[in-house]
C-alpha cells in the first residue's frame, strides 16, 4: 500500500476543488491511501477580505513571516511516498498558513527526504511564489518532483480587476455588466486536472520512481515569458514597501492605515503603467533574446515542463 499526503489551505474553496479533482484517482485506487491535512490558522483569515486588512497582510506574506497554526492532525514522524502541497499565492508569495507550515519543525520532519509535488491555483503570476516555496522545501530537505499551476481564465489584465473583486466581495463575477470578467480557474480546467492524479496513481501503482518525470508531458504549467520581468519588479517593490510597513508597526497598527492608502494608489499606478510598458519592451526585444527566454522558461517550468 502506497501512502500520499495532501496538505492544503484554501480561503475561497477553489483550491480545495482543484485538490479534490487531482486526488480523485488516488481515492479510487485500492493501492493508495490518501491522508488529507488541512492547515488551520489559529486566527482564521476572513473571506471575503476587508480591503485594508487585505493590503495590510502583504508585508507578512512577502517577508515569509507565516502565521501560527493549530497542531497538525497527521503524525509528523510518519513517512509518505508522496506529499502534495497545495497553496494559494498572496502578493507573489505563498499564503501565510502554508509559509507557517513550511517554516515549522513538523514540516522538516514530514518532508525530509520525501518527494513533494506543489499544486497552485491563482492568477497567472505565480513564479516568484514558487521560487520561495522551492527555497523552503530545500531547507526542509524535501525533493520537488512536480508542480501544477492552474491560472485564472480572465488573463493578466482581466484578473488584475477580477481577482481583487472576488477576494473583497466573495463574488466571482462577472461584475459591472461584464466589464470585469469572471474570476477563478475555469471549471473545465479543474475537471481536467484529474489527469495529474491518474499519472500519480499509475506511477505509484506500478512502483515506478517518483522523480522529476512524474508530471512531464501533461501540460502541468505554462510559462508566460512576458510576466517574468514584471513579477521580479513587483516583488522588489513589495519588499521595499513591506519593509516600510513593518517599521510603522505590526499588522493592524493604526500608523499603517494612511500609508496603506498611499500604497494602494502606487500599486495601481505601477500595474497600469510600468508593467504594460515592460511587457511591450519584452515583446519588442523577444526576437533578440530567444535563447535567454527559452532558458528562463525551462527554468521556471522545471521539473514538470510545459
Amino acid at each position: 500500500m502506497k501512502s500520499v499526503l495532501l496538505i492544503q489551505y484554501s480561503q475561497s474553496g477553489q483550491l480545495t476543488d482543484v485538490a479534490r479533482a487531482v486526488t480523485a484517482p488516488l481515492v479510487e485506487s485500492a493501492e493508495i491511501e490518501l491522508t488529507v491535512e488541512t492547515l488551520r490558522p489559529k486566527t482564521p483569515f476572513p473571506f471575503p477580505w476587508p480591503v485594508l486588512q487585505f493590503f495590510d497582510t502583504f508585508p507578512s506574506a512577502v517577508y515569509l513571516d507565516g502565521c501560527e497554526l493549530e497542531p497538525l492532525k497527521v503524525d509528523p514522524n510518519r513517512k509518505f511516498d508522496l506529499v502534495i502541497l497545495s497553496y494559494q499565492v498572496w502578493f507573489l508569495s505563498p499564503s501565510l498558513p502554508v509559509t507557517g507550515f513550511l517554516k515549522s519543525a513538523d514540516a522538516k520532519l514530514l518532508l525530509h527526504d520525501t518527494p513533494v509535488m506543489t499544486l497552485i491555483a491563482c492568477r497567472d503570476m505565480w513564479l516568484m511564489a514558487q521560487e520561495q516555496v522551492k527555497l523552503m522545501l530545500d531547507r526542509c530537505g524535501a525533493r520537488l518532483v512536480g508542480n501544477v499551476a492552474l491560472v485564472d481564465e480572465a488573463g493578466t489584465a482581466g484578473s488584475f480587476f477580477a481577482t481583487p473583486a472576488w477576494v473583497l466581495s466573495g463574488n466571482k463575477g462577472p461584475h459591472l455588466f461584464g466589464v470585469i470578467p469572471r474570476a477563478g480557474v475555469k471549471p473545465e480546467q479543474i475537471t481536467a486536472s484529474r489527469r495529474f492524479g491518474e499519472r500519480i496513481a499509475h506511477t505509484l501503482g506500478h512502483d515506478l520512481p517518483v522523480d522529476g518525470h512524474l508530471l512531464q508531458g501533461l501540460g502541468a504549467v505554462r510559462i508566460n515569458e512576458k510576466l517574468i520581468a514584471s513579477e521580479k519588479t513587483a516583488r522588489r517593490s513589495f519588499l521595499i514597501w513591506g519593509s516600510l510597513f513593518r517599521k510603522l508597526g505590526p499588522t493592524g497598527a493604526f500608523a499603517r492605515k494612511p500609508v496603506l492608502i498611499l500604497y494602494v494608489l502606487f500599486l495601481f499606478t505601477l500595474i497600469v503603467t510600468f508593467i504594460p510598458i515592460s511587457m511591450l519592451i519584452k515583446k519588442l526585444l523577444a526576437p533578440f533574446a530567444k535563447a535567454r527566454v527559452a532558458s528562463q522558461k525551462a527554468y521556471f517550468a522545471y521539473p514538470s515542463g510545459e
